[in-house]
């Protein structure tokens, strides 16, 4: 704290912002009582009894409205919004978040370190703190191709970086309970610099967890069920509850810690992976929020979960409470129901005005013409490729759920599989160095009708995926997305109906956020009208067909591949 901050404490000089009449959520007490704010240097220098002697420059009438601290997504993916980074932040403080803790592996999966620098640049001049987990697994496993390989050397050199905090979801479970060095070497690294390791450990359990913990692994945001939080939470593990486009678990957690009136201070909200229109329509973290109250979980522990439970798991000294000393950023609230925000603070500044000056930063040429895949033609996607005599896995797709299921279909039945829509073809195309590998394989569940679609979102290594009724129009789908240097493309009997261009690594757009929110919406819409299951977000959905570390069965560019056992099918 410096000289001023402490003369503003004591009425002394005037305050930069005075917030009168409002009622304080104070998470460190888990109570709410009556009192002015008073901010000096973006800090709170005082919270004082209503209607205290203070004299302040601007002053804010909160008229009996809540101030609660700002809230902090525990664990996003900026890319996976498909919006550029400036865009995103802005949604964000829309709706209350003035922290995130991100995780950059999309983009450093296609640009690697300069990907990773774009990132903190672009987050680091918006008016939100913006902290980076550094990926730790590029690619996610050895089983795909990636744009970029980065070892422990590699992000030793981005350690240093200020709003760097740790190393990212460490999706390699095999990799951690079987000594690979390559993996062993990077959680050394940060451990060694007292740094938060944050894990990725779906339906993992047992002795394996509690081998997984040792490690050093500080976090999860994988549990889909309440018995496996618990399990995590009793292993010492934070559980970041996640509530996102693609991936739904906070009613069965939530509904579990409140019928077992479990302690939650060690559990952070998260989104993990959200798309732009539903964060413009709900908010991320307010809607965890109002979605756990809702069940149960009372207001005021729904907002240390949104706050301070986030800042202490990460170590962020001084912020995620209303107290002297601490950063001011702080939302207003109409009300402990709706959460509405009144206003959003950031070091107690107007974070929105002060996201409409900011200038977006145009990216690199390298950032802006990644998809360059090897020469292909439409026999690369024939059905003919399955021979007739054969039994062969088909990925099953599951509603609402990014895990799959395996089934299976003889060789000779899967012309006329295709033929009734009730199977499809998918192609994994490598997009990065034009190695020419393409895995093709068979899929259930999506339900599209006489066409294609295809996409260069398909975590994580994001190579271009492709799936169709038949191999013409894929290869048309395949083209688009090189034509238009990635984004999402539909096809539908030899014609592009609807493109999306991503301009920023095949991930992200730098067009304007209701324009690419409207963009989006309609070829989403037009996937559902060619026959794509409502329950299917026609492109979220597809995006992970390709990710070998989530049971059961995925496709990468190098073939089928058995997510439980982690090997590849013959």
């Amino acid at each position: 704290m410096n000289d001023r901050v402490r003369a503003v404490a004591l009425g002394n000089d005037p305050a930069d912002l005075l917030l009168r009449n409002g009622r304080v959520i104070d998470v460190l007490t888990e109570t709410v009582y009556e009192a002015d704010v008073v901010v000096a240097d973006g800090v709170i220098a005082a919270v004082l009894p209503p209607n205290s002697p203070c004299e302040a420059k601007k002053i804010i009438d909160a008229d009996g409205a809540y101030i609660a601290p700002g809230f902090i997504n525990a664990h996003c993916h900026v890319e996976s919004s498909m919006a550029a980074p400036e865009s995103y932040v802005a949604e964000e403080l829309r709706w209350g978040t003035t922290t995130l803790i991100t995780d950059p592996h999309e983009i450093a999966n296609v640009a690697g370190a300069e990907g990773i620098r774009y990132m903190l640049r672009t987050g680091g001049q918006m008016p939100i703190n913006y902290y980076v987990q550094l990926p730790s697994c590029v690619p996610a496993t050895p089983f795909e191709h990636a744009g970029c390989v980065m070892d422990a050397a590699a992000l030793k050199a981005l350690m240093a970086e200020p709003q760097v905090l740790g190393l990212g979801e460490m999706m390699n479970v095999p990799g951690v309970l079987h000594n690979a060095p390559d993996v062993l070497a990077k959680l050394q690294l940060f451990l060694d610099d007292n740094r938060i390791i944050d894990g990725h450990a779906p339906m993992v359990g047992g002795r394996e967890l509690q081998a997984y913990a040792a490690s050093g692994i500080a976090t999860d945001h994988e549990s889909i069920s309440w018995a496996e939080a618990k399990e995590k939470l009793r292993a010492g593990m934070a559980v970041l509850v996640r509530e996102g486009s693609a991936s739904k678990n906070l009613t069965a957690i939530i509904e579990g810690a409140v019928r077992e009136n479990i302690s939650t201070r060690n559990m952070a909200f998260c989104t993990d992976d959200k798309h732009l229109a539903a964060m413009r329509q709900e908010g991320t973290i307010r809607h965890c929020i109002c979605k756990a109250v809702k069940l149960g979980l009372v207001p005021i522990k729904a907002i240390a979960m949104a706050s301070i439970n986030a800042a202490q798991i990460y170590g962020l000294r001084r912020l995620g409470a209303i107290a002297p000393g601490w950063q001011a950023d702080m939302v207003v609230l109409r009300d402990l129901e709706n959460f509405e925000p009144l206003y959003v603070l950031h070091k107690g500044a107007d974070a929105w005005a002060a996201c409409q000056e900011i200038t977006p930063l145009i990216p690199a040429a390298q950032l802006r013409g990644s998809v360059q895949p090897a020469p292909f033609s439409v026999a690369d996607f024939a059905p003919e490729k399955f021979a007739p005599d054969k039994e062969y896995p088909v990925i099953k797709m599951l509603p609402g759920e990014i895990f799959t299921e395996r089934g299976s279909i003889h060789g000779n039945e899967i012309a006329a599989a295709l033929s009734k829509g009730e199977l499809h073809l998918i192609a994994v195309l490598e997009r990065h160095h034009g190695t020419g590998n393409l895995g093709l394989g068979l899929l259930s569940g999506y339900g599209l009708k006489n066409g294609a679609a295809a996409t260069t979102v398909a975590h994580d290594s994001h190579n271009l995926i492709v799936i169709g009724t038949n191999p013409r129009d894929m290869e048309i789908a395949a083209r688009e997305l090189v034509r238009v240097q990635g984004g999402y493309t539909l096809v539908k009997d030899g014609v592009v109906v609807g493109t999306v261009p991503l301009n920023i690594c095949g991930l992200m757009s730098s067009e304007a956020p209701a324009s690419l929110i409207a963009s989006l919406e309609k070829i989403q819409r037009l996937a559902h009208q060619q026959g794509v299951p409502d329950g299917v977000d026609p492109f979220v959905s597809l995006s992970f067909m390709a990710l070998p570390v989530i049971p059961c069965l995925r496709i990468t560019d190098m073939g089928m591949f058995d997510a439980e056992h982690f090997q590849f099918i013959k």
